[in-house]
């Protein structure tokens, strides 16, 4: 009896240290909303210092990570040079990387590719700035398939370069290119739909469902957002956002039967309700301009950064419901928020690590630390217990945000 008390005891315990783990196998997370399920996690550094697993360098660009198995996969260019990285994810280590000619393309900033890998099952995708599409063997980097989507169709190259990351759904691989996006068999990479060939917006595509239906909102044409039927690219609606220079790259976010669609450029926010025609327009304005990284959205809130690289950005929290700012906190600039257990984990455009409740009534942080140098724009990720950070000169940190296992 006493034995099976304390057995009971001791496995609490352990629970208790033990981190709710999950894998972060694409852009945004599993849910697409930038949101970790994971818990448990350290939330204050020992010591007011985070612990460094590793460092590794992976070329410049702006790709994030996406985890799955141990292994974490990014994407960097060096004297243009592409280069997909497969990494140990608790070492940093290299198990496999796959290279090839691509542009650097730096255009008022640093250039290199801006989209992230996608994990599905044993397969990885990683589409370039100029319209390499890949799909790799998740474990060996073996090429399974590969093709230019944009010499293929003719597609117009947006002026900053593909950057929606590929969005697997059943049997295709749906990708911002051209109008309205295209879908690929995602064994095989046969085109199985494709819109006009103008100019694409920046976003990745996201889905929803209408009845028993699968659409996709996209951000096509640089002009407008666009809903299309996933398995064979019919139009739903199309809602005109027009932004200075035709940048329109935060992704929509989905609750409901509503969408939030933000961008930078002093164009602002807007909530709209979603039907089978048209969205209708629930409220707008200018309080939260998201130029690159989407906001993520807790408990009727969303949090996300306001204006654009270079104007000293601040993070903002808003209302879902009526677009009222809650507050705002200076100093941020054009970083990425992710949240995880209720918190913000913050990575500011100077490399501050920042994490904090996600509350409406303040911004007030657990704990923060400067973990990188240089331009940081890409989004922290935590998977596993560690969070990811990375910088545009490619340098990429892993903390170890696990909690220590209690001493016998």
């Amino acid at each position: 009896m006493l034995k099976n008390a304390l057995s009971t005891i001791l496995l609490s315990i352990t629970a208790a240290w033990t981190v709710s783990a999950d894998d972060w196998h694409r852009w945004r997370g599993p849910q697409l909303n930038g949101v970790s399920s994971e818990a448990g996690w350290l939330t204050q550094w020992p010591d007011g210092e985070p612990t460094v697993s590793w460092k590794a360098s992976v070329g410049t660009g702006f790709s994030t990570v996406a985890v799955s198995k141990g292994r974490l996969y990014t994407m960097g260019n060096e004297d243009d040079v592409e280069t997909v990285f497969c990494l140990d994810a608790d070492k940093g280590e290299v198990i496999w990387r796959h290279e090839y000619p691509c542009a650097l393309d730096p255009k008022y900033f640093e250039g290199g590719p801006t989209s992230t890998p996608t994990i599905d099952g044993d397969a990885v995708y990683t589409l370039s700035r100029r319209g390499h599409l890949f799909c790799f063997d998740a474990t060996s980097g073996e090429i399974r398939w590969s093709k230019n989507v944009q010499e293929e169709t003719a597609a117009a190259i947006p002026s900053w370069g593909f950057s929606g990351a590929p969005l697997v759904h059943e049997e295709l691989l749906v990708i911002n290119v051209g109008d309205s996006g295209m879908a690929l068999h995602k064994e095989s990479g046969d085109v199985i739909w494709k819109s006009e060939i103008t100019e694409s917006g920046y976003s990745t595509p996201y889905p929803y469902k209408v009845n028993d239906t699968q659409w996709a909102v996209i951000l096509g044409s640089a002009k407008s957002y666009v809903a299309v039927d996933i398995k064979d690219g019919k139009e739903l609606w199309r809602y005109r956002w027009l932004t200075r220079f035709g940048v329109n790259a935060a992704d929509p976010i989905v609750s409901g039967d509503q969408v939030f669609i933000s961008s930078g450029y002093n164009k602002g926010s807007a909530l709209l309700q979603l039907g089978t025609e048209e969205p209708k327009l629930i409220w707008k304005c200018k309080e939260l301009r998201s130029q690159m990284n989407p906001s993520v959205l807790l408990d009727g809130y969303l949090y996300g950064t306001d204006g654009d690289a270079g104007n000293d950005a601040t993070l903002k929290c808003i209302a879902w419901k009526t677009g009222e700012v809650k507050w705002s906190q200076k100093a941020i600039g054009t970083g990425g928020v992710t949240a995880a257990d209720g918190k913000l984990i913050v990575l500011t455009s100077r490399g501050e690590l920042i994490v904090a409740p996600a509350s409406p009534e303040k911004f007030q942080p657990i704990t923060r630390a400067h973990v990188l140098g240089g331009k940081c724009w890409t989004c922290p990720v935590l998977s596993n217990g560690r969070i990811y950070c990375r910088n545009a000169a490619g340098d990429l940190v892993c903390i170890d945000a696990r909690r220590p296992k209690p001493q016998d």
